[in-house]
């Protein structure tokens, strides 16, 4: 046996001993054939993902607040980061694919929006006006793994990776998450049904378990830490959390952290779904009402809400006219279009590849194209 062949049996060796629920390796689909290496496939895709230049960008885009003279305040890049660490952390001691979890947990965002969930609003009233399409975040991430990324060819992600990352949707709060079974024909429809019928898409179940790990991880890896983030820059006092919501789940993002896992592990242990009990959910419930109210409709004020979507539309309507009148200095060809593939540019409407193209945008890049305008006019 040589050395390469001894690598990939240890690669493999730990999968010997997984949850009978637990998706392996081998059970990866894939859209185009892959000649394999010692990688797992899963373990493949995590190196897929850190590699792109979408992940690369994560460290400069909001996630809640935006553009605050505080270091401590979390980009996306740290929410990532949080819920790849629950998600493995619950995964382990359920004894499920670890390489998997970790790749919908690093994937999950890559399509965000400059500006958080706000950007993300905007973005969406000019994607169902200019094309009729419903714009969100989880989709678009998925489809910047299948067609924008790697020069527009795409990184070919396994189907169990990219479903994770398409039901990921962390606003979406359930007591107990479900498998749902499909194969690459089920996922493809989801997929393409979510432009026109997203509210159905938000109700897909992933297709593993290790789906639901990371679905519920992502609300745990945000809810305690906003809270953090809030507090620091005076927006609520941790005494104002509601006793009803304390009193289960505790008051800091470490307490809050530690009990959701611990009873999500006590509920779901060698179960085929992932669970919490009843007094946790109702009040992980509340604590998502409490955050929406006093931290996430008050992360901006209305002046800059309405800066921010005239500054997104007046950015479409410049990059569109770049794309029309063949402008190459125009910073859409420069830092994108440039290197995409004739397949990318051939099969990609010009208001879609404007969309893809603020999509992927930093927060510094989308704040200074802004200010590059207005200096022009």
């Amino acid at each position: 046996m040589n050395y390469l062949e001894q690598a990939k049996i240890n690669f493999l060796a730990k999968e010997d001993n997984l949850s009978e629920y637990a998706t392996k390796s081998c059970d990866a689909i894939r859209l185009k054939e892959m000649t394999p290496d010692i990688r797992p496939n899963f373990f493949r895709d995590i190196d897929k993902i850190i590699h792109s230049l979408s992940y690369t960008r994560y460290s400069d885009k909001t996630q809640v607040f935006p553009y605050k003279e505080n270091d401590h305040i979390s980009k996306r890049m740290i929410h990532v980061q949080l819920v790849s660490k629950v998600a493995r952390t619950i995964g382990r001691a359920l004894n499920l694919n670890e390489d998997l979890i970790e790749a919908i947990a690093l994937g999950h965002d890559i399509g965000h929006t400059p500006l958080g969930h706000e950007g993300e609003y905007i973005l969406d009233e000019i994607s169902q006006r200019e094309l009729g399409e419903k714009f969100a975040h989880n989709t678009q991430s998925v489809r910047h793994c299948m067609y924008v990324e790697n020069k527009g060819k795409g990184l070919n992600l396994s189907i169990q990776v990219l479903d994770g990352i398409m039901c990921h949707n962390g606003e979406m709060l359930s007591n107990k998450y479900v498998p749902m079974e499909k194969d690459k024909e089920e996922f493809l429809r989801e997929f393409n049904n979510s432009y026109t019928n997203y509210s159905e898409t938000k109700k897909c179940s992933p297709m593993t378990l290790e789906g639901c790990v990371v679905r519920i991880s992502d609300i745990i890896g945000y809810i305690g830490r906003d809270i953090e983030d809030a507090i620091e820059l005076g927006k609520i006092k941790r005494e104002e959390l509601p006793k009803e919501i304390s009193d289960v789940l505790g008051t800091t993002n470490k307490d809050i952290i530690n009990t959701i896992i611990l009873d999500i592990i006590k509920e779901s242990i060698n179960k085929p779904y992932i669970k919490m009990s009843e007094d946790v959910y109702k009040a992980l419930f509340a604590l998502k009402k409490f955050n929406s109210e006093n931290i996430y409709t008050k992360s901006m004020s209305k002046e800059d809400k309405e800066y921010y979507r005239q500054g997104m539309n007046i950015l479409f309507n410049d990059y569109l006219n770049a794309i029309e009148t063949n402008n190459k200095s125009s910073v859409i060809f420069t830092m994108f279009l440039n290197d995409q593939s004739n397949e990318y540019l051939e099969n990609t409407s010009k208001k879609r590849q404007v969309i893809d193209f603020i999509a992927g945008m930093t927060d510094d890049l989308f704040i200074s194209e802004l200010v590059n305008h207005n200096h022009k006019k």
